[in-house]
């Protein structure tokens, strides 16, 4: 990309970042939430690195401190951090700009809540504004003087944008939840490849890189609650992995994302921490870190209080990303967190535009990997989740609509599909059919239970599929499915009756034959034991559905002359009015559907 291009690139996000100010700046003028907290603070030369930039450690100092102001003003009682979501900074703060930072409350459960930070840098000479970082902390109550836990009341979202944050935060809630569990399934099911340390004798071996420090804790690395501040163990933290990963790259990284800060235990003054970290994984272009927190006393064992995994980079000087040493971790230990950092890596390429993402904000080019091969957006408004999944075929998209639309071949691509009848051909363009898929099992990782008793029992959908060509060129082949009632198939003992509310592809004809294969789904009770740990991030289901889905597709890319003659027969069969039924609104609307 030429030097202008990219100029233009960040001069349209600039403009961009700063109408979205803009416009949160006039929602605000009409709606003042009432845990809203705002600070603003001036980059001091005591606040900056050797570059001459905003610290990230003081920075998360910052960011703890509106947090907890936010929470406690929602909470009525003193707060402690508990955990805070994956930060990626997109833009470094100099000295002389202001940060300006916002957080307010998303939603309280029992005696938690989630606070959403976003955090911004203002320019004071040039008079611009732009996006720096926003995060998601999580904060839990103290208990009261007599011991009981405080339980926290509801918060009643007043907007739109509110109320998309309120769903949010459940689902945000529920990735912490089985995040561990996330890591050791894809390591055990053999979507992460393993260590090979033959394969990188000429690395630097991964404890070269190790780390450790000790701090003293004093009174002023305190809160108003006399535990260790928070904002400081993390500043703490940040600076011994930023020696761990310099130790590496020999270079000044910049830090770019830290995953997950979970604390697990409270520390006082006269406590002595124990700061490790040390290279988990090299990238060609980032570095993981792994750092650890304890606690202890001059006498008593370690108290493990907090980890952390923080992504650097490192850039030349025409700021683009430099090619990073490889790593050889240590046996054991090290080929554990060295097969760790690629199941984190994953779960952030996954995640990124899973949770909480704008449709506008999809990269402009993604670097080929197999595993970036097949999208997933979501959309959660009101009580309805929207997925898309997205991927592209070399079949022709003719072809692809052909395959997708016999509905009966799906068993052989799709495991959750365990059977698929035709029930009732009513036109060319229009079928009932009868869908088995197998159970929903209880205690998967991250997978609700069954909305009805039984394990065990199978699930059956009565679907109308509907397949439609293109009105016009650049228009997209679209196959709609629904759900329907049939009184020669009523529900029964041995099945639980399922819903499909609204599904179906579309298939878009792109350069050199090839199909953009969209699918959708607006997501029911029955429909999202499947999905959930796909929305959790780990998207192997997804991914491993779709690669077979695109390898069925490309073993028939080729059709014989009897398919030929029954697709041209169809395709004139079909000639009229395309959007004259029920079936065909439903396809409009499906669409329509923004995710």
């Amino acid at each position: 990309m030429s030097s202008g291009m990219l100029a233009g690139l960040e001069k349209q996000e600039r403009m961009e970042d700063e109408e979205e100010e803009e416009e949160e700046e006039e929602e605000e003028e009409e709606i003042v939430n009432p845990t809203e907290v705002k600070m603003s603070q001036i980059v001091m030369p005591c606040h900056s690195n050797h570059r001459q930039e905003l610290s990230v450690g003081q920075l998360l100092k910052w960011i703890d401190s509106t947090a907890c102001l936010s929470a406690e003003r929602h909470a009525a009682c003193p707060c402690v951090t508990a955990s805070m979501d994956d930060i990626h900074f997109e833009h470094t703060i100099s000295v002389g700009q202001v940060v300006n930072i916002k957080a307010k409350v998303n939603r309280a459960f029992n005696t938690s809540l989630e606070v959403g930070i976003q955090v911004s840098c203002e320019d004071l000479f040039s008079d611009r504004h732009w996006r720096v970082c926003h995060a998601y902390a999580t904060f839990v109550t103290q208990r009261s003087n007599t011991g009981e836990k405080v339980t926290l009341k509801a918060i009643l979202p007043q907007s739109q944008k509110e109320q998309v944050e309120y769903s949010l935060a459940a689902e945000r809630r529920r990735v912490r939840m089985v995040h561990d569990d996330i890591i050791k399934d894809l390591l055990s099911n053999g979507s992460i490849q393993q260590a090979d340390s033959s394969t990188v004798d000429d690395a630097m071996a991964a404890e070269r890189t190790r780390v450790e420090s000790v701090e003293l804790v004093l009174p002023p690395h305190t809160n108003h609650q006399v535990n260790t501040f928070g904002g400081q163990i993390m500043a703490w933290m940040v600076n011994v992995a930023t020696i761990a990963a310099s130790r590496l790259c020999q270079a000044h990284p910049t830090l770019r994302t830290i995953d997950m800060f979970t604390f697990r235990g409270p520390s006082q003054i006269g406590d002595r921490l124990l700061l490790r970290a040390i290279v988990n994984n090299a990238f060609k272009n980032s570095i993981e870190v792994g750092v650890r927190a304890e606690a202890y006393q001059e006498e008593g064992p370690n108290r493990h209080i907090n980890s952390a995994f923080m992504i650097f980079e490192v850039l030349d000087n025409h700021g683009k990303l430099c090619t990073l040493p490889r790593i050889r971790p240590e046996p054991l230990e090290g080929e554990r967190r060295f097969q760790e950092a690629i199941a984190r890596k994953k779960i952030r390429l996954d995640r990124k535009y899973i949770i909480s993402c704008k449709q506008t904000e999809v990269p402009l080019s993604v670097p080929w990997d197999p595993r970036n091969q097949v999208h997933l957006y979501t959309l959660e408004q009101k009580l309805v989740l929207s997925f898309r999944v997205e991927a592209e075929v070399d079949v022709p998209a003719h072809r692809a609509f052909c395959l997708l639309a016999e509905l009966s071949n799906r068993p052989s691509w799709d495991t959750h599909y365990q059977k698929c009848e035709l029930i009732h051909r009513v036109d060319a363009d229009d079928f009932l059919y009868r869908v088995v898929t197998p159970s929903v099992h209880h205690g998967g990782v991250g997978s609700p239970t069954s909305a009805k008793e039984g394990e065990g029992i199978l699930q059956d959908f009565i679907l109308l599929a509907s397949k439609r060509r293109p009105c016009g060129s650049g228009d997209p082949y679209v196959i709609a499915l629904r759900s329907v009632s049939l009184p020669t198939h009523p529900p029964t003992e041995e099945y639980n009756r399922g819903e499909v509310l609204c599904a179906g592809f579309t298939i878009l004809e792109t350069k050199n034959n090839m199909s953009l294969i969209s699918y959708y789904n607006q997501a029911s009770p029955e429909v999202l034991p499947y999905i959930s740990n796909d929305i959790a991030g780990l998207s192997s289901s997804f991914y491993h559905t779709f690669c077979s889905c695109s390898q069925y597709l490309t073993r028939n890319r080729l059709q014989s002359t009897s398919e030929e003659q029954t697709c041209q027969y169809q395709a004139t069969d079909t000639e009229g009015p395309m959007c004259a039924n029920e079936a065909d609104r439903l396809l409009v609307a499906l669409c329509s559907t923004k995710l």
